[in-house]
């Protein structure tokens, strides 16, 4: 077949139509894919952020519970007069309505002023810083179950926090006779101190 310089004519513009149109499906295809790349980028992103914004709000919704629990421990704390200032009188008031009960045949005690304390070891106290009041009770008793007693009724009955160090007891030595009159039969002595927390972020 032979081909004249009309056909070469003609067949130039074809195969440059041709050209043209594989270029140009060349520059679609190419950006096709360049803007799929770019749309699953922007859809990652997109996603990344919402699953940020999710945890933010997970986060947010736990902080939330955390103080509502917190606040509810510390109104408790608060109504108990674990945390707040000095609360002597009240300790004092609760020892005499203790009294009148007659748990024990009769006690005596002795609260000291409030201090810094210093437990060992030593533990993190956050915003609170930890005072201590130390308190001495002496008691006469009839027998060993009333100085349990009494300290159920301490707990139970006296809001605050009393820390029991210890006990010594010993038994009444007198003449024959003379003890039974007292009704005494046994003197303790116990040490201990009521604990308060006093919160530093408080107003005075």
């Amino acid at each position: 077949m032979k081909f004249s310089n009309s056909d070469f004519h003609l067949m130039r513009w074809s195969l440059s139509a041709a050209c043209a149109s594989i270029l140009l499906s060349g520059v679609i295809l190419y950006s096709s894919s360049e803007y799929a790349d770019f749309t699953q980028k922007d859809r990652r992103a997109a996603q990344s952020q919402m699953n940020d914004a999710r945890n933010r709000l997970t986060m947010a919704r736990q902080d939330q519970e955390d103080l509502s629990v917190f606040s509810q421990k510390y109104d408790t704390l608060e109504t108990n007069k674990i945390i707040g200032d000095d609360h002597r009188l009240d300790w004092m008031e609760g020892l005499e309505k203790l009294r009148n009960q007659n748990l024990v045949i009769d006690f005596r005690y002795n609260i000291a002023p409030q201090k810094i304390y210093a437990p060992q070891p030593a533990i993190d106290g956050g915003n609170f810083d930890i005072h201590y009041s130390e308190t001495k009770l002496q008691f006469d008793l009839l027998h060993e179950g009333q100085l349990l007693n009494f300290f159920d009724a301490l707990r139970s009955q006296i809001k605050g926090w009393y820390q029991l160090e210890g006990c010594t007891m010993q038994r009444v030595a007198t003449d024959e006779g003379s003890a039974t009159a007292a009704g005494a039969h046994i003197k303790a002595e116990c040490n201990g101190g009521w604990i308060t927390l006093k919160n530093r972020n408080a107003q005075p």
